[in-house]
């Protein structure tokens, strides 16, 4: 029998895919306690570009990143680096990721992205209305922008996947990006447009508003740092430091890049890597932004914001423990004065927050080989607001012994 006052759940990590799942096992029922580090929002959660980028359904580990990656590396500020300090402590992670790369593997991850991106979106704006945060989804759109004809007939075998999938673009040229969005810099002479692009009005606000509303239905949410988690009698004892151990009958593990070295607790090596990604947000006037513009040759985005415009992207490989290089926050915004000429820099806010990658560009989710008490959901890397619903109906779906709704064998923690 259940001790009074321990909670059905304990959800570990209160950013997006926490509170998300959160919410969704809250709403079959269950008791649900959350507990983390720093509290919610404090991490990817706040500082993302804030899109539902559900047409991201290339994963990161293709081909096509091994053709930019070289020259990408020549570059210590560019889209893609490896801190010369950390370049042999991921070596064995690049490798894995080198090795997703096979087109056959490409091909795998592809159609199991595809289906947690349609279940994402699908999930999406029904848990918006039911935590009452629907006013925030915006719906206006992606312009991805190339510099040539050349850059532009090198994307097209990836939008071609795309429309095998129904996704809806079109191809433009100079003339018609500046209806879309006006005072791009003359050198992008073609771009294509996605319209089921969404975003959220700020990442951060909106994932504060999810702790609100967990709160308000009956959620606790405590400052804790989870050190470990092993299997007891009845369910899951959670070892905190500097504070008493936890029970609970069933736990969530959604901390985000901290989540493998919870998960060796119990045994298990998943090969989680930290993207960490930088962005400036500028005041609200900074530019006339008027739908979320790509820079894909340059790996950054501009996204309008309910708080400002936000300049960020890019991947530095540099684990959790190296100091932040704010130069890659000033390089990008370098760049995006350069790109969008009337763009006012100055009043500008830095970030840089700690992405959780795998090799293979998807998710882990699903259970733990010590115990089925325990449900791993971390590892989103780019995608962890796109797949946050998605990926708590799933939760909701394995606490409650309920069929998943995709096949989930390809998200399984053991696959590596």
């Amino acid at each position: 029998m259940k001790p009074e006052n321990q909670p059905d759940v304990v959800v570990i990590g209160a950013g997006v895919v926490g509170l998300s799942a959160a919410i969704a096992a809250q709403a079959r029922g269950l008791a649900v306690t959350v507990l983390d580090r720093e509290g919610p929002a404090a991490g990817a959660s706040a500082g993302n570009a804030g899109a539902f980028a559900f047409t991201d359904i290339l994963p990161l580990a293709s081909p096509g990143i091994l053709k930019k990656a070289p020259k990408w590396l020549l570059d210590p500020l560019g889209p893609l680096s490896v801190p010369p300090a950390y370049a042999l402590k991921i070596a064995p992670w690049m490798f894995r990721f080198w090795r997703a790369c096979q087109p056959s593997r490409v091909a795998h991850s592809t159609a199991a992205q595809t289906a947690l991106m349609d279940l994402s979106k699908a999930e999406l704006e029904p848990f918006l209305s039911a935590t009452g945060t629907l006013p925030m989804l915006r719906k206006d759109g992606n312009l991805q922008v190339y510099e040539s004809e050349a850059e532009l007939q090198a994307s097209l075998p990836g939008w071609k996947v795309r429309e095998k999938h129904g996704i809806e673009f079109r191809h433009l040229e100079a003339a018609d990006m500046a209806e879309i969005q006006p005072g791009l810099a003359p050198r992008f002479t073609h771009a294509t447009f996605t319209p089921g692009w969404y975003s959220i009005a700020d990442p951060k606000l909106y994932t504060l508003a999810l702790a609100d509303h967990f709160r308000t239905m009956g959620g606790v949410i405590e400052r804790a740092e989870v050190s470990a988690i092993r299997p007891v009698e009845g369910g899951v004892e959670i070892a905190v430091k500097n504070g008493p151990a936890r029970r609970a009958s069933k736990v969530v593990l959604a901390a985000g890049a901290f989540s493998h070295r919870i998960a060796r607790s119990l045994g298990e090596s998943i090969p989680l890597e930290t993207e960490r990604g930088y962005n400036t947000t500028l005041p609200s006037d900074a530019f006339d932004l008027r739908t979320q513009v790509t820079f894909g040759g340059h790996g950054f985005v501009v996204t309008r914001l309910s708080t400002g415009i936000r300049v960020g992207g890019a991947v530095e490989l540099g684990g959790l423990e190296l100091p932040p290089n704010f130069r890659r926050s000033e390089a990008m915004l370098k760049k995006a004065q350069a790109f969008l000429p009337g763009l006012k820099s100055q009043g500008g806010q830095q970030w840089m927050g700690f992405r959780p990658s795998l090799p293979d560009s998807l998710p882990a989710i699903g259970r733990a080989k010590a115990t089925a008490s325990v449900v791993y959901a971390f590892g989103h890397g780019h995608l962890g607001l796109t797949q946050s619903a998605g990926t708590a109906r799933i939760v909701a779906d394995l606490l409650t012994g309920k069929a998943t709704p995709i096949d989930m064998a390809a998200f399984s923690p053991q696959r590596f």
